[in-house]
């Protein structure tokens, strides 16, 4: 059932469009749990699938330590449980290479309207790196930026903010597409119009609703800009 609200973004309104990239452009929500899971096994973790939608749209440094904190693991290392993450994570990936409905329409008409094409993700470069040569899309973002290289993540605006910077456009002419909590706040933060499409696996969160605008997928978007 469609989740589009009575006002609908204009596309004359942006001259570039910022996507997050886990949930939006490909479906590795339920790769990252996997992945997770995997590795938070070897500390006898008794997580939940709703303990994990908790720290979705954050850094997997920030979710490492989140957990370790909350469930007392004792980690000293958490660089080396990243990459054991990430190791199985690009493994998986790369075996499940699967685009969400309408990426790559929504790529083709936007670089075909000349609208600017942006990606701002909690994920690390060789997770950027893997997903956008497993699809196929690198030709399509004029500037790809990771989290990991600012202070602070989502729900932190930095990373929208470079991108917009990098794409020499002003925030307030820029509209986000994410699916989740910490990146509809880290958008609306970097005064940029937020456009919220959640992760199917994911329970539903009342809290999505402070997105300015509410699609089920890329492509309900696209038609209202047909």
């Amino acid at each position: 059932m469609s989740q589009q609200m009575t006002n609908s973004p204009k596309l004359h309104d942006f001259d570039a469009v910022i996507f997050d990239m886990d949930g939006v452009l490909i479906d590795s929500e339920p790769l990252w749990k996997i992945a997770m899971e995997t590795v938070f096994n070897q500390f006898n973790s008794q997580l939940t699938h709703q303990d994990f939608q908790k720290t979705v749209g954050l850094r997997i440094d920030q979710v490492i330590e989140f957990w370790n904190k909350q469930q007392n693991w004792g980690l000293s290392d958490i660089k080396g449980v990243e990459n054991q993450i990430i190791d199985k994570l690009v493994e998986l990936i790369v075996a499940n290479p699967k685009p969400l409905t309408g990426v790559i329409e929504m790529l083709t008409f936007l670089q075909s309207r000349e609208i600017k094409i942006g990606l701002a993700t909690s994920s690390s470069n060789r997770l950027i790196e893997t997903v956008l040569k497993t699809l196929e899309i690198n030709q399509y973002s004029q500037f790809t930026y990771s989290a990991e290289h600012e202070t602070h993540g989502k729900p932190h605006p930095a990373v929208y903010l470079k991108v917009a910077e990098a794409l020499e456009v002003s925030p307030t002419r820029c509209l986000v597409i994410e699916d989740s909590f910490n990146g509809v706040i880290s958008g609306l933060a970097a005064q940029m119009r937020v456009c919220c499409i959640p992760e199917k696996t994911h329970f539903p969160n009342p809290k999505l609703a402070i997105a300015d605008f509410h699609f089920s997928d890329l492509l309900q978007l696209l038609e209202a800009w047909r």
